[in-house]
């Protein structure tokens, strides 16, 4: 089965000294993908990297068999990548309905309204909200704005940065769930994060970056049931 990401022998960076170097990475379609590791080891830089927001070195990266390396983070929208960044990933002064509009502008929904109503019946939330201010919500419901707007493109493939930073206990586990409902969808999600020991609960796979370089890959299953794994990124502890 051909991967609908396929990133081969990456090596990127911000200029000067590249911060990942030689990174695969395969994400099947329709799957939850997530990438873990110790602070500094490059997951998102190559979550950047994937959407034109770094300097590419080497390595190839393709969408469904075509090769985008090189190509703008504008272009990478209409065919079907979208992104939510870490911070600042609403436009506080405006009301959730304004931030769900901007999601559109760079590939139209084929039916707005449509597209609109179900998102908001992915995160029922944001319904009463739609004339609020983005700024005044929760941080969790502020994630949610973030990956309704990123939805708004209707892309085949969302690129997920640290979804779950800086939330409380009750909406991390919250948005875990709500992947997995986007995914039901038929979004294939590809994801960094911090909560390591929860994401891989949810992975069909998951890949380990240390120091820029690839770890250890493999289904969410075997990582949580790798010592080497549980001992060195998940705390320690029995695989639960």
């Amino acid at each position: 089965m051909t991967a609908l990401l396929s990133v081969q022998g990456l090596t990127a960076g911000y200029g000067g000294m590249p911060i990942i170097e030689g990174v695969d990475l395969d994400v099947e379609e329709n799957a939850v993908a997530v990438i873990i590791g110790p602070n500094g080891a490059g997951k998102s830089t190559l979550l950047k990297s994937i959407f034109a927001l770094t300097k590419i070195a080497g390595g190839t990266i393709a969408m469904a068999g075509r090769d985008i390396t090189g190509l703008a983070t504008a272009a990478l929208v209409p065919i079907g990548i979208s992104a939510v960044p870490q911070n600042r990933n609403v436009f506080p002064n405006l009301t959730v309905a304004e931030n769900l509009d901007i999601g559109t502008y760079a590939a139209p929904p084929r039916d707005r309204a449509r597209t609109e109503a179900n998102i908001l019946a992915l995160f029922p939330d944001l319904r009463a909200k739609l004339g609020q201010p983005a700024g005044e919500l929760s941080g969790g419901q502020r994630q949610m704005v973030a990956i309704g707007r990123a939805l708004m493109s209707e892309p085949r493939l969302l690129l997920l940065d640290e979804p779950t930073a800086g939330l409380s206990p009750a909406y991390l586990e919250k948005i875990f769930d709500l992947i997995l409902d986007v995914r039901k969808t038929g979004v294939t999600i590809l994801m960094v994060e911090q909560n390591a020991r929860q994401a891989l609960r949810i992975a069909d796979r998951a890949h380990v970056l240390v120091n820029g370089r690839n770890f250890i890959s493999g289904s969410g299953a075997e990582l949580l049931a790798n010592d080497n794994v549980r001992r060195s990124f998940l705390g320690g502890g029995e695989a639960a």
